[in-house]
């Protein structure tokens, strides 16, 4: 290990002679200095400490991290929990067992619920349903609605500090931003709110216009061409303009192609507060898959071509993608088995999505070091950061004492038996995994083991948003300030 690094985590060992609530001992840490081996100490649900190798060990529980790299717990910044309205095809309680299955302590639900989240008195609702049912931290997006572009210039960033839109429809959007004059109100309403924008971005108008020729798809192989990569090209065009004319902050979400990965590089490459997600979905699939095994990734936007996944991997790899995101949205098998044109769009994912990143990146020939420090990027920092999530993101002294360990050898096949979602299905059965998570741990309490599952009771809190600085005091100017002024 880095010797100036080592002296630096030593010395937090002077703090550490007082009992521990836990110690987390001898594993691979990833760290924002680096992935090193130590131990961690947990007091009063944060980090107390990150001690060398040799240093002495607090009192207290032990829980052994020899041959698993510890994460800190994950962020999936996109999910869809169902509730309310939706529990016939996910409950909270189901959504967050799997999330903690996948490593994942924090996550982020999206608005498009029965009814819509689509003003602070819902969220603040949502939240008090929630209340007592959730085994992870949460934090939801509220839903831009095109009738009131207002409520983004008033946003209290205590409720939420990020807005869904839509531009373009599919079974489950509340509302869709069909028209340009809509969608520049909401560019500029979030703005002077310093809400960002998070987006679907397909263009309704070219999915209409191809409609009105070629109708519904009748099979599978059929569904790509039919929501093809030109409405996602079209849309991306269009928000690069806004962002560039309004200075509006917006997050790209579930990217799928090639050629509007190439667009968003670009555009913040030229400085625009644009940054982008990929699903875990868009890097596993290929719409060879869809063809062949059906609705299972019948998905919104379309699982592309093997040239798309593979620009893809490299925006993630490269840094250029900003988060990773598994758009967890369970739908039950006989919805899913509806014909081609009626089967909504969707799978579960936040139980799968780490595992499938990691088993990927190692496939790639990626280190397990650097594969550790991709996954952190991406599921901690990246989001974090992003949408304000204090104390989240980071394996540092003071952080919030959620904690994912990782066996990254682990060789597995996920089977229906697996799945913590209440669907019960995965696209991913019976894939061949490398790496799982053993233990998770959120504010300092083990949460979740392989052997036992979910072990205690949901105690995941409603995080409250960043509080804005308060302004700086006007002094107003002296008589003799004001007679200076007016001499002159």
């Amino acid at each position: 290990m880095n010797t100036e690094l080592s002296s630096r985590i030593s010395q937090t060992s002077r703090h550490t002679r007082a009992e521990a609530d836990l110690v987390v001992e001898g594993g691979r840490l990833v760290t924002p200095e680096g992935v090193l081996d130590g131990t961690v100490v947990v007091r009063d649900g944060r980090v107390a400490a990150i001690l060398a190798p040799g240093d002495p060990l607090p009192p207290g529980p032990r829980l052994d991290a020899r041959g698993r790299y510890v994460l800190p717990g994950l962020i999936d910044s996109h999910v869809h929990f169902r509730t309310p309205g939706l529990e016939h095809k996910e409950t909270w309680e189901n959504g967050s067992r799997a999330a903690l299955a996948g490593g994942v302590t924090t996550v982020m639900d999206m608005p498009n619920t029965r009814p819509p989240s689509l003003d602070a008195p819902s969220l603040r609702a949502k939240a008090a349903l929630i209340a007592g049912r959730s085994y992870v931290d949460h934090r939801f997006h509220l839903g831009a609605d095109p009738d009131h572009p207002e409520v983004l210039a008033d946003l209290d960033p205590a409720v939420a500090t990020s807005a869904k839109a839509f531009m373009a429809g599919h079974h489950t959007a509340p509302v869709v931003f069909r028209e340009a004059h809509e969608l520049e109100a909401a560019f500029a309403s979030a703005a002077r709110g310093g809400v960002r924008l998070v987006l679907h971005a397909e263009d309704q108008h070219v999915f209409d216009l191809l409609d009105s020729r070629s109708g519904d798809p009748e099979s599978y192989d059929a569904y790509e061409p039919h929501r093809p990569r030109s409405g996602a090209i079209v849309a991306v065009a269009k928000v690069v303009q806004l962002a560039r004319t309004h200075g509006t902050k917006v997050h790209i979400l579930h990217v799928s192609s090639a050629e509007e990965t190439d667009m968003l590089a670009a555009a913040a490459a030229e400085g625009l507060p644009i940054t982008f997600e990929v699903t875990g979905h868009h890097l596993s699939f290929t719409d060879h898959d869809t063809a062949r095994r059906g609705p299972r990734t019948r998905l919104s936007p379309a699982i592309r071509a093997p040239r798309d996944r593979e620009r893809l991997w490299q925006a993630v790899l490269s840094g250029e993608a900003t988060t990773v995101g598994s758009d967890h949205a369970p739908h039950t098998v006989e919805e899913k088995n509806r014909p081609p044109a009626e089967a909504p769009p969707g799978l579960p994912g936040v139980q799968e999505l780490a595992v499938s990143v990691w088993t990927g990146m190692l496939a790639r020939g990626i280190e397990a070091d650097t594969a550790a420090a991709h996954l952190t990027r991406l599921m901690g920092t990246g989001p974090a950061d992003l949408f304000g999530l204090a104390g989240k993101g980071r394996l540092s002294v003071g952080s919030d004492a959620d904690l994912a360990l990782l066996d990254p050898a682990a060789r597995w096949q996920l089977s229906a038996s697996h799945v913590e979602s209440l669907c019960g299905w995965s696209a991913y059965e019976g894939w061949m995994f490398t790496g799982r998570f053993t233990t998770v741990v959120t504010g300092g309490r083990v949460a979740w083991d392989l052997e036992r599952g979910t072990v205690g009771e949901p105690h995941g809190r409603w995080l409250p948003g960043p509080v804005p600085p308060a302004p700086e005091p006007v002094t107003p100017p002296t008589m003799d300030r004001e007679l200076e002024g007016a001499s002159r």
